[in-house]
């Protein structure tokens, strides 16, 4: 539970939850807000339900006094009023909006209160995961404490299955379009967005799960709930509030890239080629006044190829409607081979775009995983639909790297990952070491596609310490020689750093420099003397331009040297280095006895 309320009966988060007709899902929603580990209350609005839910609801309200509240009203027509009736009811120190038919992950509360409060956010984002629909993911690389909507994705998410603070909703008057069918949470969540302090995101827990209904009877399934041209005219207020707060210039215009990305041009998609011809002419009227009205320079760098070739074409239909056949297409690609000739993975396979003839050209297209900006594009040498691409990965930084095969049609480039697809004699390269870095090409396990690990982030990295030589010199250090060899090959001796001791019941560790011979070798100084008394365990670790690397030491009982034991300051010490049994590891035990309990192991 939070501790940072106005007092032990402080409420710390309202959930607003608008009911109608939703008694099947109930259950499982409400379940999942009451076992939140906050103070709370859950504010429910039921929006005329004729299906059994008012009594359900009600039922909850009686056997959950502290902390369910039911508010019923006459139905609505949407989400907006019932929200709005909420806000309204709340006495918590954030509000929480969730949707009846959706459920809250058992820790997604206490983690973004937690958020909220250790960086004074206004809002906080928790990871939402789809069950049938689809889920915005490109604000959940990573978690953020605190981000503004000029960074990176946030401003894509504009859903109400947030974390608010209530006084910034109360201060600046936020509230839900009311009278609208969908649309009514964008207008909400620009209007917060352009208000707020500090953001921050939650993106390592499942926080928020968005449900499919089964029955297709949710607003967002019904059909029309996504009409073209009503969503035309309901985005133009969100970007008119949104233009009302930020003045002209970069940040408008990411904001602007946003709404025209995934609100405008959108209905020039799939959506569009549905759509008859005199529909289609409404549609791109609608979309170039528009255009007119908020389109910059700033927002057209922005854009993607498609996008902009779009607003050059919105008094050309067939155009618009050749656009969108190519943006539909799905990318038929298949991986044929994978070698290494040298540095360079050697990459071969066909690729198209499904029903689109002849196309301009075709490379592989490498983004780094958690800095989408970073991108390395390779050209690929065709023949027909075949392609054979060469990756340079010595080039690459550390990090994991996606494969991606770009398809240039007419301009428009569409990309589809590489490798899920492959045929059966297509297996994964061995790791390579490049010099003090170490490449592991691998398939991903959800889809089986291809990615490059640089550095060992992911991807278990083979290799073998081993021993030659051990002795004993003047303050009871060990003296190792050792070979060590990486992916088959010895790493550089840059990639030599220490030998760490590990306790092998506490987890304590000790480290000690290693240093680095010719030919794959290293030497080390060891002051197993003066570790103290425990079982350890020797580790070699190595920077392979990743995460420390750590190897096992292997030995046998012929290399180690003797144990050795000594008098100081009335305490016996005592190492006895060992090969562990089985896999022949390096070990020592250390003990340290007084005289005392000498006499006393005597005396038994």
């Amino acid at each position: 539970m939070s501790a940072t309320g106005n007092g032990d009966d402080a409420v710390d988060v309202s959930v607003v939850i608008p009911a109608h007709n939703c008694r099947a899902y109930l259950d499982r929603c409400l379940t999942s807000v009451l076992v939140q580990r906050v103070k709370k209350e859950i504010v429910v609005v039921d929006d005329g339900s004729t299906d059994g839910s008012a009594e359900l609801l009600d039922l909850y309200a009686a056997y959950h006094k502290a902390s369910v509240k039911v508010v019923h009203i006459d139905s609505s027509g949407g989400a907006g009023r019932p929200r709005n009736v909420g806000i309204e009811h709340a006495s918590g120190r954030y509000v929480f909006f969730c949707d009846a038919d959706d459920y809250l992950g058992p820790e997604a509360l206490e983690r973004m209160v937690a958020m909220a409060d250790r960086n004074g956010s206004d809002i906080v984002l928790g990871k939402i995961v789809g069950h049938g629909r689809r889920a915005p993911v490109s604000m959940f690389q990573q978690s953020a404490d605190r981000v503004t909507i000029g960074d990176g994705n946030v401003y894509n998410s504009l859903c109400c299955f947030k974390l608010f603070r209530r006084e910034l909703l109360e201060r600046h008057r936020i509230r839900f379009g009311e009278g609208m069918l969908v649309g009514e949470d964008i207008l909400f969540t620009v209007h917060a967005y352009c208000h707020a302090g500090a953001v921050s995101v939650v993106a390592d827990y499942d926080c928020y799960h968005l449900v499919s209904r089964p029955d297709g009877t949710s607003i967002m399934q019904q059909r029309g709930s996504r009409d073209p041209l009503a969503w035309l005219a309901m985005i133009r207020a969100p970007i008119r509030l949104m233009a009302g707060h930020v003045e002209p210039g970069p940040l408008r215009d990411h904001l602007l890239r946003r709404h025209f990305r995934l609100d405008v041009f959108a209905q020039l998609g799939q959506v569009f080629l549905e759509s008859d011809d005199v529909r289609r002419k409404d549609i791109a009227r609608e979309v170039a006044a528009l255009c007119e009205e908020w389109y910059t320079p700033g927002v057209h760098e922005l854009l993607n190829s498609v996008d902009r070739q779009r607003v050059a074409a919105l008094d050309d239909i067939e155009r618009l409607v050749r656009l969108a056949r190519i943006e539909s297409a799905a990318v038929r690609r298949r991986l044929t081979g994978l070698s290494w000739d040298g540095d360079s993975l050697v990459v071969t396979g066909s690729a198209g775009l499904d029903g689109i003839g002849g196309d301009d050209g075709l490379a592989l297209v490498l983004r780094a995983r958690h800095d989408p900006a970073a991108e390395v594009v390779v050209p690929a040498e065709r023949k027909g639909s075949e392609f054979t691409a060469r990756v340079d990965v010595s080039a690459f930084g550390s990090g994991i790297w996606d494969l991606r095969v770009a398809v240039e049609v007419e301009g428009v480039v569409r990309l589809g990952r590489l490798g899920a697809e492959r045929d059966s004699g297509v297996n994964r390269p061995p790791p390579r070491l490049m010099g003090a870095v170490v490449a592991l090409p691998y398939f991903t396990r959800d889809n089986g596609n291809l990615s490059i690990d640089v550095g060992g982030h992911v991807v278990g990295v083979p290799g073998s310490v081993r021993l030659i030589r051990t002795r004993w010199a003047l303050g009871h250090r060990l003296i190792v020689d050792g070979e060590v060899c990486v992916a088959g090959a010895a790493p550089a001796a840059s990639a030599v750093k220490r030998v760490v001791w590990r306790e092998r019941r506490s987890g304590r560790e000790r480290a000690e420099r290693a240093v680095a011979l010719p030919g794959g070798g290293f030497a080390a100084r060891l002051g197993v003397g003066w570790l103290p008394p425990g079982t350890w365990d020797a580790y070699l670790e190595l920077d392979l331009g990743g995460p420390p690397a750590r190897f096992r030491i292997e030995t046998d009982a012929e290399t180690v040297a003797a144990p050795r034991r000594w008098w100081g300051a009335a305490v016996l010490r005592s190492v006895r280095p060992y090969a562990t049994s089985g896999k022949g590891r390096l070990s020592t035990v250390v003990r340290r006895l007084t005289a005392r309990m000498i006499i006393r192991r005597i005396m038994r």
